[in-house]
């Protein structure tokens, strides 16, 4: 059988939309400064799906650091993995100015965040030990754990009742073989949902059973607690999470990641993470340009409380009109409502052509059969405009949902 056949015959459950859905629901083309507003198709739209949280993308002072670093060093430097010859004064600052404001001991800069995931948990365990996770982790754990050689428990999502139970599991397991030991995985704020992951109740777990806690905190870190720091910090247990990680690409709006833990941990993955010894070194311009979004993202907590306040007007402003945003509790802000997937089509189309906000569309196999959710991403940059704006287009298509205008069997814009 040709290795080919198997996807030319079934594109999988995104790939079979492909031809209908690509340039427009799929692969879109946003142009224009990035803002709340920006071109879509010819035509400025309202834009609720850009993860730039503190409104970094386009801050004049990240810009003109951008630039000037680009100027100066290029994007060929440093040249080289970081182990062979990609090291540089900055990228070790930039690690010291995060693990002190993380309060790790130490912090390693990883060159992207997904890459960066998978890397950690192949580095951190072997066929000896035990993973457990939350069931609705990110594709990028997920992806990790899928690689790990050894047993994996899934619990359902943040249920501590059923993560004591995997707990037990994964602790008679290691005591039968008599070696290795065990890793819980969750989210500080889960990218879909929008709930917090159970944080302070795990690191409470501790006191029963034994294993060490990752947390992948992408969408907390810039955006929850007193400073920024993250989920941890908001719940208070920031100590007890022994491997902290969190993206450049949602508050920080550039690329790369980084992990902090104790300096033991981050001088072992530092030399063992596969995935950084043998790739280049983040460009020059891409961690000088970190410095200074780190730099405004700590002097300017003015940013943050614009993004809650216009985080707390959308939800509030939703919930009062009666919409379902499920259990979240950051500034991820999803809309929950019933329908086909063409209804979720034709839905989200109206809105892009007809009110002229451009929001995600979520639908099966990431949310059951029959129901649709639009995804709204809040940043600092968003107005009290852009919500009563949005509030009201919501109105309008949830009455042609409830009337069925968009139960076609092909698109139609209504």
């Amino acid at each position: 059988m040709d290795v080919f056949a198997k996807f030319l015959e079934n594109k999988g459950p995104l790939g079979q939309y492909s031809q209908q859905a690509h340039n427009y629901f799929t692969f879109p083309k946003l142009e224009g400064d990035i803002s709340n507003r920006m071109i879509f198709r010819g035509k400025e739209k309202l834009v609720w799906s850009l993860n730039n949280y503190l409104g970094l993308a386009n801050h004049p002072e990240v810009r003109k650091v951008d630039a000037e670093a680009a100027k100066e060093f290029g994007l060929a430097s440093p040249m080289g993995a970081r182990m062979m010859s990609g090291n540089s004064v900055y990228h070790e600052q930039l690690e010291r100015e995060l693990a002190e404001f993380i309060r790790k001991d130490d912090v390693f800069l990883l060159n992207y965040g997904y890459q960066g995931v998978i890397s950690i948990i192949d580095a951190l365990v072997n066929r000896h030990d035990v993973i457990v996770y939350d069931a609705e982790s990110h594709a990028c754990i997920i992806d990790g754990v899928r690689l790990h050689q050894g047993k994996r428990f899934m619990y359902v999502h943040n249920d501590m009742e059923n993560l004591e139970k995997q707990l037990r599991r994964a602790e008679r397991l290691v005591k039968e073989n008599g070696r290795g030991g065990v890793l819980v995985i969750t989210e500080g704020v889960f990218g879909m949902s929008g709930n917090q992951g159970k944080l302070k109740e795990i690191v409470a777990l501790k006191e029963k059973y034994e294993f060490r806690f990752m947390v992948d905190d992408a969408h907390g870190f810039g955006t929850m607690g007193d400073t920024g720091a993250g989920t941890g910090e908001l719940q208070g247990v920031q100590d007890g999470i022994d491997i902290y990680f969190s993206t450049f690409a949602k508050s920080m709006a550039s690329i790369g990641a980084f992990v902090g833990s104790t300096e033991p941990v981050i001088e072992y993955l530092r030399y063992n993470m596969r995935s950084q010894i043998f790739a280049k070194s983040l460009p020059m311009p891409l961690v000088i340009g970190d410095l200074k979004r780190l730099e405004l993202l700590k002097a300017k907590p003015e940013l943050r409380h614009k993004l809650w306040d216009i985080t707390n007007e959308l939800q509030n402003g939703l919930r009062s009109r009666g919409y379902n945003l499920g259990t979240t509790a950051s500034c991820v802000s999803p809309v929950f409502l019933s329908g086909t997937d063409m209804e979720a089509a034709n839905l989200t189309m109206d809105l892009r052509e007809n009110y002229d906000i451009f929001c995600s569309m979520v639908m099966y196999p990431v949310v059951p059969k029959g129901v649709i959710m639009l995804r709204l991403i809040p940043t600092a940059v968003h107005t009290s405009e852009d919500v009563e704006k949005t509030l009201d287009a919501f109105d309008a298509i949830s009455i042609k949902l409830k009337n069925k205008q968009y139960s076609t069997d092909k698109l139609v814009l209504v």
